[in-house]
């Protein structure tokens, strides 16, 4: 036989495109449209209603960047188009090769309610199947013209991200408004001929398959009559019929689709353009729900939902009747998909709490997985924080996004830091918006890296980030897919029944041990400084309140806790922590808005800490200490003077003026406590910090060297960091003034002020206070550079095998060598409040308040010593897809820690963050809860959400060793209980009868106790 497969498939392709496809839609009549343009921002129905409209003409410019035009369509359906099934065809001028983030728009019948959107990939909305004839059809349609940001795959710097820079030229031309008759043989001859078409190219050149289904496709174009294709389509389906039964290999890999529309929560639009992309993407669900019975779409962000329920009632009650019919997946059971990276421990537990609630609440449902395909890798404390929260399993695939090393599983145990493991996936398809095309199907295959000893992954399927959803044609596409030879099969289905099976059918699975570090998007733990000091802050301040609100219920009569105020405040903070928020990586609305929502925040709960404390009563100034430890170090009284005081741990006590062992003395440029002594350079730099307790030299070079390097990435500028940016630098050791500020005797402090690059400076007081071996860099940034990236370095004369840097709940270490591939590509990596480097019998530790990128690195000098040095990442000017992002000011400090421990590094991590409170209060009321034992630490302290009046304290390991320890109450204990993150009983937890629960701790272990008081006040 002669080879004729190139004009076979020219053939079938150019039939299929230019013949097939046009007469999907066999018959049309346009609507009659008017428009009007709504002013600023989105209007509720009843006010668009009642607008005045105007003609409006198709091939017309429309909808300024960020702008709402509602458009009123009027049409009748004419007799001709009776028994046929009749839609409306609506085209708003898409744009681009991506279905989200452009314009879409959401249906409404003239009483307002929502029927379905239109996106560029889902121009549809059904009329009637049959039609009678002469059906009157009469929309309001709220049509949204968002910019397409990721045009020219953000190539370049552009102002659309803002509606303050956007300007007003209209970014669309409207197509198309029809009512159509769509021809049901032609379109499922579309289907069959796009599926067979796809899994060709995808087969071999030599596989008999391939030729078969090739030969059939040539055999079936000539049963086409092109002067008629409505009339032949039902032969040539006939004649594709036999090619399409085959049914599929008894061993050919299972691929378990699940419905799905990957909405960021706000990236490349504001979170107040995601409100109205969830109702249009989950009214077009819920359609999709009523025409495919076997349809199974699952949506995490119970945050999403929430925003529907109080918007859109009608779209909700929608939701809610496919959740009843199985239709209607609610997963992930967290409050958003959040960053798995920043988010602190006490917050990434709320967003299972808060998450899972709703859903349990709302629909009865408890969801079994966590759900975060998007994020930008995953702390090792996830496990047990999943697990904790009633989670069997845990999905993602962005860790195929990898750089340089190729993950190797797809299914398999992960296993947190304390030993928890959770069943984990991978979708080999490597991607969260499947269409089920030849290609994505070849590729789950080929990447599966369980082959011979599992046989099924998942497929999350549907356009996301406002494309749509799933489409009916995707799920024509799934039924094809079923059993057919050459292909994996395809079963729509349940997250909760794939993981089961797949659990099942290889419970031996292979473990990954430690975090799931992504090798790409490094950058998104600097980006955006004021947010993620915003986020910092924020969590910080939750944890004051709530201590000082449960000492308030506790001790002052008549003191309501704040159960409402706390719980919104949370959800705040939650929302912030979505995963393009927090790394820093969206449009400047999305952090200008995040700003001033932290800035809110902050003040309320300043009001709220405050109202607490007054609520104990007037009588002089104390000293309240947030922090789980006990504390000695000097505090600002309210006239700003310097005092020296000790301060229990969860605790208060008077503002008295104690002496510490030694002062500080000023001299010249040296600071000395007696603990420390520092000397500070003529450059600025330090050139000198000894350690006076252990007798050594804790520099091996120049402290607090301030580095500025070039930083384009190749791609993502918001994202990513690559390596290459260490190759061209500037050393900023030029101080334009360094001037002693304070001399002692409870603190000592210099400036240094800089000025560098296009107008920036740099002014830094670098402090050491009595008592404390701690040297502070309280920084200000006045920030003008652009595509840059400045690092703060303490090269440390230790040899370091690894670093320590905290985490949520513990701390990860990372190997200081880069032996392979693997080290090597962790050139820049995450940590909390602390990194610590250290050998045998001596340590340091970094600490600072706000940031979260850094880098460890280790040299050996020529007299044979080692140099271990840890660099901070202060600030980045990446200009995509914020062209001015993180232009201004900063605040910021850090710290050095000479000879620390991992438990001290614990320890100042907590105070530098929390510092101490003064306020007029009256009394000592007892702390809360106190601790007695190394390494027990108390995270959370809180009166239970279900307002019963008992005491909620969440506990953990935090130098990852055993802990032993006892808890001791401020108040008379009737019992306490074990419980999940969700504050409900798993089992008794010992106490002695004398206000005390003894404790026993594995390494990194969290354990939340609920502690019913003895009295009934509340």
């Amino acid at each position: 036989m002669h080879d004729e497969r190139r004009r076979i498939e020219e053939r079938a392709e150019r039939l299929h495109n230019q013949r097939i496809k046009p007469a999907i839609y066999a018959a049309t009549v346009p609507f009659e449209v008017e428009a009007w343009q709504a002013p600023g921002e989105p209007v509720p129905f009843e006010e668009a209603a009642a607008a005045p409209y105007e003609p409006f003409a198709m091939d017309t410019p429309w909808g300024p960047p960020w702008g709402t035009t509602w458009f009123r369509m009027r049409g009748r359906v004419p007799a001709e188009f009776a028994g046929r099934r009749v839609e409306a065809v609506i085209d708003l001028g898409f744009v681009g090769d991506w279905p989200g983030n452009q314009a879409e728009a959401l249906v409404h019948l003239t009483d307002g309610t929502p029927l379905k959107a239109v996106n560029p990939l889902n121009q549809y909305v059904p009329i009637a199947n049959p039609a009678a004839g002469g059906e009157q059809v009469d929309y309001l349609v709220e049509a949204a013209s968002n910019p397409d940001i990721l045009a020219n795959d953000f190539a370049a710097p552009t102002p659309l991200g803002d509606v303050l820079t956007a300007g007003d030229r209209p970014l669309y031309t409207f197509r198309r408004a029809d009512i159509a008759v769509l021809d049901e043989e032609v379109w499922h001859l579309d289907l069959d001929v796009q599926v067979l078409r796809e899994l060709m190219r995808e087969l071999g050149e030599h596989d008999p398959r391939r030729h078969e289904i090739m030969h059939a496709l040539d055999r079936a174009m000539d049963l086409l009559d092109l002067d008629d294709i409505s009339g032949s389509a039902a032969e040539v389906r006939a004649a594709l019929r036999p090619v399409l039964s085959k049914p599929a290999n008894a061993s050919a890999h299972i691929i378990s689709g699940v419905g799905h529309a990957h909405i960021d929560s706000a990236w490349l639009w504001p979170i107040r353009e995601t409100k109205r992309k969830t109702s249009r993407t989950f009214s077009n669900v819920t359609s999709l729900a009523d025409e495919y019975d076997d349809f199974v779409f699952a949506c995490s962000q119970a945050q999403q939902y929430e925003w529907v329920r109080d918007n859109y009632p009608h779209v909700w009650a929608r939701i809610q009747e496919s959740v009843k019919k199985g239709q209607w997946a609610p997963v992930g059971g967290m409050w958003v998909e959040a960053d798995g990276n920043l988010p602190g421990g006490e917050a990434v537990a709320r967003q299972f709490i808060h998450g899972k609630r709703f859903f349990i609440e709302h629909f009865g449902i408890e969801t079994k997985g966590v759900w975060l395909p998007d994020s930008f890798g995953y702390n090792a404390a996830y496990p047990q924080l999943a697990k904790l929260a009633g989670n069997d399993w845990f999905l993602t695939q962005k860790i195929s996004w990898n750089q340089t090393n190729k993950f190797p599983h797809h299914t398999f145990w992960w296993e947190g830091i304390d030993g928890t493991r959770i069943f984990t996936h991978f979708p080999p398809v490597d991607t969260y918006n499947a269409r089920f095309s030849g290609e994505e199907m070849s590729r789950a295959v080929r990447n599966y890296a369980e082959k011979g000893g599992a046989t099924r992954s998942l497929a999350p399927f549907g356009w996301g980030d406002g494309g749509g959803g799933p489409t009916r044609e995707i799920m024509e596409r799934a039924r094809r897919l079923a059993d057919l030879e050459g292909s994996p099969k395809v079963v729509v289905e349940h997250p909760d029944a794939f993981f089961a099976k797949a659990r099942e059918e290889y419970p031996d699975a292979p473990v990954w041990v430690g975090e799931l570090y992504l090798e790409l998007h490094r950058a998104t733990y600097t980006s955006q400084a004021r947010t993620k000091q915003g986020n910092r802050r924020s969590e910080h301040l939750l944890r004051e309140a709530e201590l000082w609100a449960t000492t308030a219920a506790l001790h002052a009569p008549g003191y309501a806790y704040p159960y409402e105020r706390l719980d919104r405040l949370w959800k705040t903070v939650l929302l912030h922590q979505f995963h393009d928020i927090l790394p820093g990586s969206s449009i400047a609305w999305v952090h200008r808005e995040a700003e001033a929502e932290y800035a809110r925040v902050a003040k309320e709960l300043e009001e709220l800490t405050a109202k607490a404390i007054a609520a104990l009563g007037g009588g002089g100034p104390r000293v309240f200490n947030t922090s789980p430890f006990d504390r000695a170090e000097v505090v600002r009284t309210p006239d700003g003077a310097p005092a020296y005081v000790e301060v229990p741990a969860n605790g208060s006590a008077p503002l008295t003026d104690a002496e510490p062992a030694r002062p500080v003395t000023v001299s010249g440029r040296t600071l000395d406590n007696g603990l420390v002594r520092v000397q500070v350079a003529d450059d600025g730099t330090l050139s000198s910090v000894h350690d006076l307790r252990a007798d050594r030299e804790v520099l091996a070079d120049q402290g607090n060297l301030l580095r500025l390097h070039t930083d384009l990435p190749n791609y993502w500028d918001a994202w990513d960091i690559d390596k290459h940016y260490k190759n061209r630098y500037t050393d900023l050791l030029d101080a334009t003034a360094i001037t002693v500020v304070e001399r002692g005797p409870l603190v000592g402090a210099i400036r240094v002020e800089r000025a560098f690059g296009k107008g920036s400076t740099i002014t830094q007081t670098i402090t050491l206070r009595a008592g404390s071996p701690r040297v502070d860099f309280e920084t200000e940034i006045d920030w003008h550079e652009t595509e840059k990236i400045l690092k703060a370095g303490f090269p440390v004369d230790v040899r370091a095998p690894h670093s320590s840097a905290e985490i949520q709940f513990g701390h990860v270490q990372r190997p200081t060598h880069t032996n392979t591939s693997w080290e090597a590509a962790r050139f820049e990596v995450s940590g909390h409040r602390w990194v610590h480097i250290g050998e045998p019998g001596y340590g340091v530790a970094v600490i600072n308040d706000s940031t979260y990128g850094h880098d460890v690195s280790r040299t050996v000098r020529e007299d044979g010593g080692t140099t271990t040095t840890v660099r901070l990442s202060l600030v980045r000017a990446p200009r995509v897809p914020d062209p001015e992002a993180d232009q201004g000011r900063h605040r910021l400090t850090y710290a050095l820690l000479p000879g620390a421990s991992i438990e001290d590094a614990v320890a100042e991590g907590y105070a530098l963050n929390l510092p101490l409170r003064v306020a007029d209060a009256a009394g000592a009321p007892a702390p809360v809860v106190s601790v007695d034992g190394d390494g027990v630490t108390a995270e959370a302290v809180k009166l239970a959400d279900d307002g019963s009046g008992d005491v909620v304290v969440r506990l953990y390991e935090c130098r990852g060793g055993r802990a032993s320890g006892v808890l001791r109450t401020g108040f008379p204990l009737a019992s306490a209980e074990v419980t999940d993150l969700l504050e409900r009983p798993q089992e008794p937890a010992p106490t002695d009868g004398a206000d005390a629960v003894a404790v026993e701790l594995r390494p990194f272990q969290i354990l939340t106790l609920r502690l019913k008081r003895a009295t009934t006040g509340r």
